[in-house]
């Protein structure tokens, strides 16, 4: 009888174990208690110490992280690049104040943006160090496929007749603030109310480089209600608004292998109603599709494969009119836009919440914390029907996976 109990209670101890962690292939970075952590399989390093760190991101091959050394109170926004190879945190300059920096798809280069000015930085040893001046009055930016250009918006300016049309322009990594190699690419005329807009940012490439997707943004106010969701053909020939909603990029992604944009659609700055997950075929030449059933709402998505797209999902709740904003606890579900199939995937304890779902390879990640928390854990499934895993835990955020093209 002995033997029973103890064997019994070393199958719970392992059951528990294995759900409670989980060894999983996957390379991330993540913060906790605002310092920035790397995550390889099973093993935890962290990276730096006494910092206030935030939005990492990788470098194409992986050997260089890009973070911001920041405070609390948001008056500080240094950019530091992390060597995974030298093991150590360095400044590509002496200072380099920045919100906003990305790297090339094909090369270890940063692009940054300091009070409207475009740098890129330069090479020294194998590690970018220094920079060179690429353009003046520039708001948003992103690298074409190709890391050698930018395609650039410039902020409309307010005239005595109302706000000008959103210039956008094409300019290559080697401009150095000449006028001559800065060519117009599109200019987007805004006409109140059908699509009203003062700048456009948040670009995004589709999977084959033929359109760039972007929220067309109205004036500060306004754009916590509504964005303009649009698209741009590769030649800055053709342009189509998408549709309208938040100012969250992640709620609108490309298909992994075909041009069709998913979003979270509908206008209104409260999560409580009206936010659906729309599907729009690119260029658009027919009605967009929507697969939130009546009751619900859809509030973040993540591609998991060409047919396959996960929602962060929670009952709508349009009795709340006043007061604190109530909770959404949302969990995920997998909609197959195909053959309209819908099921739940994760399953939160009732104090819970399930978001940011994320796709690495072949497995599926998110983020789950308890009601009233800013703090959570890192959950992870080997493909839709495995066994749920617990892969980080108490992190400040959702990781920042590195998945080589």
């Amino acid at each position: 009888m002995r033997i029973w109990i103890l064997l019994l209670l070393t199958f719970i101890c392992f059951h528990f174990s294995s759900t409670a962690s989980a060894e999983v292939p996957l390379t991330a970075v993540f913060i906790r208690d605002h310092q920035l952590w790397l995550k390889k399989d099973d093993q935890e390093i962290q990276l730096t110490k006494d910092r206030y760190v935030y939005g990492p991101k990788w470098s194409y091959d992986g050997r260089f992280i890009g973070f911001i050394d920041g405070d609390e109170k948001g008056e500080k926004s240094d950019l530091f690049i992390y060597d995974t190879k030298e093991k150590d945190s360095y400044q590509p300059y002496v200072r380099v104040v920045t919100s906003d920096f990305k790297w090339a798809p094909n090369k270890n280069q940063l692009a940054y943006t300091e009070q409207g000015l475009l740098n890129v930085t330069k090479t020294k040893n194998g590690r970018p160090q220094g920079f060179e001046n690429v353009s003046l009055g520039v708001s948003g930016f992103e690298w074409f496929p190709n890391g050698q250009e930018f395609i650039v918006s410039s902020q409309s300016n307010l005239l005595p007749t109302g706000w000008s049309p959103i210039p956008l322009f094409r300019i290559p990594v080697d401009a150095n603030l000449a006028k001559d190699k800065i060519k117009p690419f599109y200019t987007i005329q805004t006409e109140e109310p059908d699509l009203f807009g003062i700048d456009a940012d948040y670009f995004k490439w589709s999977f084959d480089g033929k359109w760039v997707s972007f929220l067309v943004l109205p004036t500060a106010s306004w754009s916590m209600d509504s964005n303009t969701l649009s698209v741009l053909s590769s030649q800055g020939k053709h342009f189509q608004a998408v549709g309208k909603m938040l100012g969250y990029q992640d709620w609108f992604q490309w298909a992994p292998s075909a041009n069709q944009l998913a979003y979270i659609s509908g206008e209104g700055r409260f999560f409580v109603e009206n936010k659906n997950l729309t599907i729009a075929k690119i260029p658009i030449v027919k009605q967009q599709k929507e697969y939130t059933p009546k009751g619900f709402v859809d509030l973040d998505l993540e591609w998991f494969s060409e047919d396959l797209v996960i929602v962060a999902r929670a009952t709508e709740n349009k009795e709340w009119k006043e007061g604190p904003v109530p909770t959404m606890f949302t969990s995920l579900y997998a909609i197959n836009i195909r053959t309209g199939e819908q099921k739940q995937i994760s399953f939160p304890e009732k104090d819970e919440l399930d978001e940011n779902p994320q796709v690495a390879g072949h497995y599926l990640t998110w983020f789950r914390k308890r009601e009233g928390q800013t703090k959570g854990d890192v959950w992870v499934k080997n493909a839709l029907n495995g066994q749920e895993n617990m892969w980080l835990e108490n992190v400040d955020y959702a990781p920042t996976f590195f998945t080589p093209e």
